[in-house]
């Protein structure tokens, strides 16, 4: 399984620095064109990018998708995306030569080294009940140097100064819109409060058709029949490159089977796709759905029967479903020391989270047997934090590209320039 760690990554940066130098130089001598986009994303051709895409290309966008490797080009191949490889020469060019750049996690997602000067457009990827960016001690922490204050103001001042390239970063609420501009650094002019493009599928066609729909999505990555059966899904969510705390030990999996037996239910188990712990002992009843599997798991939520999660955005995506939500933290006081979260944890988890497998299984028995309850704290939730839910959220953020576009000056071409010299 990947695992990914703040320190490791920031470590490779600094070692990095001559090759962003090398890519300010190119910038800054290679014009933009005022057509092209490109679009990334950390984990393929999914999440909030591909949203956006799809309505960028209904209106006549001229976009490319930049990819990682192989499988996926294959799968852009799949959705008659045009791409290309993202650590080429070509997608170096394609990026230095877009006027618009779209991320989901960050500059990574496209070629690194060539975003400066780009009308760049963060999407993110979920909306964050964990601190992030300049909220959390974590992203100024270096492998190389990890108990220095210098090094770290050092990272801070780097992601601050290399966060001021967003030019839009999309929220979904005003509550939302806070967090994002003390985690990004940013004005209230680039975080608009459009929703998210990556959760209009919780909100499109009937309740009927998402749920039909996400279930033969879970079907066919899993080769399953899933019939009427129960389906609980358990999504742990990132620690840094440290294993899950929460692996079943040999009697928490006894604990798990004898619940899933009872019901008839299948278990769905998501490791972070940069995360990291086996998942062993697992019965018949326990499939993985790893990011191997599916690149995006917020389209089959409709399918799910119960969601287990810890600090994950999906605990505020679960209400667009509605989905019960099971709240399952047995670091909560280590992660929140290390990490931090954003407001209090109860007002997320209610009463308070299950802390062990017993007691996180005793709330899916119950709301299994009635979900009443469970649902409707999970849609209290998800009002609190998405301000629309009409699905319509990639139309509102490319509107907001499209004036913000419109209302800028644009560089001059090389053309435009030699006119000038020579009227």
């Amino acid at each position: 399984m990947a695992s990914f760690s703040f320190g490791a990554g920031n470590a490779r940066k600094l070692r990095r620095i001559p090759l962003y130098l090398a890519g300010r130089l190119l910038t800054a001598v290679v014009p933009r064109s005022r057509e092209r986009w490109v679009f990334g994303c950390a984990v393929g051709v999914a999440d909030g990018a591909l949203a956006l895409w799809r309505f960028a290309e209904a209106a006549g966008e001229r976009s490319t998708w930049l990819v990682a490797d192989a499988d996926q080009a294959r799968d852009a191949e799949g959705l008659g995306i045009h791409a290309i490889r993202r650590d080429s020469l070509r997608g170096l060019w394609e990026t230095a030569r877009a006027r618009v750049v779209v991320v989901t996690h960050g500059f990574g997602d496209v070629n690194r080294y060539a975003v400066t000067g780009a009308f760049v457009v963060q999407l993110w990827h979920g909306i964050p009940l964990k601190r992030i960016g300049l909220d959390s001690p974590e992203t100024t922490r270096s492998a190389l140097f990890p108990r220095s204050r210098t090094m770290n103001r050092l990272l801070a001042l780097l992601y601050r100064r290399t966060m001021r390239q967003i030019a839009l970063l999309p929220a979904a609420s005003h509550l939302v819109r806070g967090r994002l501009e003390t985690a990004f650094g940013l004005d209230d002019a680039r975080v608009p409060v459009t929703g998210e493009p990556r959760v209009d599928v919780l909100s499109r066609g009937s309740v009927d058709h998402r749920r039909r729909t996400a279930r033969d999505g879970i079907a066919t990555a899993l080769g399953v029949d899933l019939g009427d059966r129960p389906v609980i899904l358990y999504a742990p969510t990132w620690r840094d490159g440290a294993p899950d705390p929460a692996i079943p030990t040999s009697a928490d999996w006894a604990g798990i089977d004898d619940v899933l037996a009872r019901h008839e239910a299948l278990l769905l188990v998501r490791p972070h796709p940069l995360g990291a712990g086996e998942y062993r002992g697992a019965g018949e009843r326990v499939r993985m759905l790893g990011s191997d599997l599916v690149a995006d798991v917020t389209p089959l939520l409709p399918g799910v029967d119960v969601l287990i999660t810890d600090y994950s955005s999906l605990a505020f995506d679960a209400g667009l479903v509605p989905l019960p939500v099971v709240l399952f933290a047995p670091d909560l006081q280590a992660y929140t020391a290390r990490r931090g979260l954003y407001g209090r944890y109860r007002d997320v988890a209610g009463d308070g989270p299950a802390t062990t497998w017993g007691a996180a299984l005793a709330r899916v028995d119950g709301i299994l047997n009635d979900p009443t309850a469970a649902i409707d704290a999970s849609r209290r939730l998800s009002d609190a934090v998405h301000a629309h839910r009409d699905g319509r959220n990639a139309e509102r953020v490319h509107a907001a590209i499209r004036a913000r576009l419109d209302a800028s000056p644009r560089r001059p071409t090389r053309a435009a320039v030699r006119r000038r010299k020579n009227p």
